[in-house]
């Protein structure tokens, strides 16, 4: 499996060859990273393909996703939440974490939607700059891309929501490079409580990696500034 691993990264310029840098320090584009890129293996792009068979109906639609874009949702969320000097100041430069790693390094995913059924399915490639234990996908990488697969579902359910909590229960580590299928779907609304369940299996979904429950709260725009 590491073989494998190491393999992908020479066909990506990262190994042998000089440090490549974690963080991009080039200028945010708006490229669309939901879309396929030389890194991905043949399970997300098997995945990816089904999905987007799906999208055909209209049933489901893909998510695109960006180092930072802004969109009307996060401008409304900005004059909404945040304070002006500090949208001046910081926001220029921020970036969303999932996408701040070079392309095949780090989070590798792409989510789709449907809205009849309150749910956000991810397909996630973990690159070798998340391990932890030496082959596996670090929990902290794992429990972030829940919480934005889950986070999602409640955003387009509801509108703009925060985790309040967020329970997991780690069945299995998830090999290095391997892909999965995260899915999250609303489970209960309570006024403004949003009460989601979340779980990680295999791509033939005969292994289960966890599981999660979670707790967001749509936001109140008096409550934050």
């Amino acid at each position: 499996m590491l073989r494998s691993c190491a393999a992908r990264l020479r066909t990506l310029g990262a190994v042998p060859g000089p440090a490549r840098r974690s963080f991009s320090s080039e200028k945010a584009t708006q490229k669309d990273y939901s879309l396929p890129n030389p890194s991905w293996t043949k399970d997300i792009r098997l995945l990816y393909d089904q999905f987007m068979k799906k999208c055909e109906d209209g049933s489901w639609k893909r998510l695109p996703s960006y180092k930072c874009k802004s969109t009307q949702r996060v401008q409304n969320f900005r004059n909404l939440f945040l304070d002006t000097k500090f949208v001046e100041e910081q926001t220029p430069k921020a970036q969303i974490f999932t996408r701040s790693l070079e392309e095949g390094l780090g989070f590798e995913y792409v989510m789709f939607h449907n809205e009849a059924e309150k749910r956000v399915v991810c397909v996630f490639q973990g690159g070798p700059h998340l391990q932890g234990n030496h082959g596996y996908v670090h929990g902290g990488a794992i429990a972030t891309m829940i919480d934005i697969t889950a986070g999602t579902c409640a955003v387009l359910t509801g509108g703009y929501a925060m985790t309040a909590n967020l329970n997991i229960n780690f069945r299995r580590p998830i090999p290095l490079c391997s892909v999965v299928v995260i899915n999250s779907q609303i489970d209960k609304i309570e006024g403004r409580k949003y009460f989601i369940s979340c779980d990680i299996r295999s791509v033939d979904e005969k292994t289960l990696y966890s599981e999660a429950t979670s707790l967001f709260i749509k936001l109140d725009p008096n409550s934050l500034k």
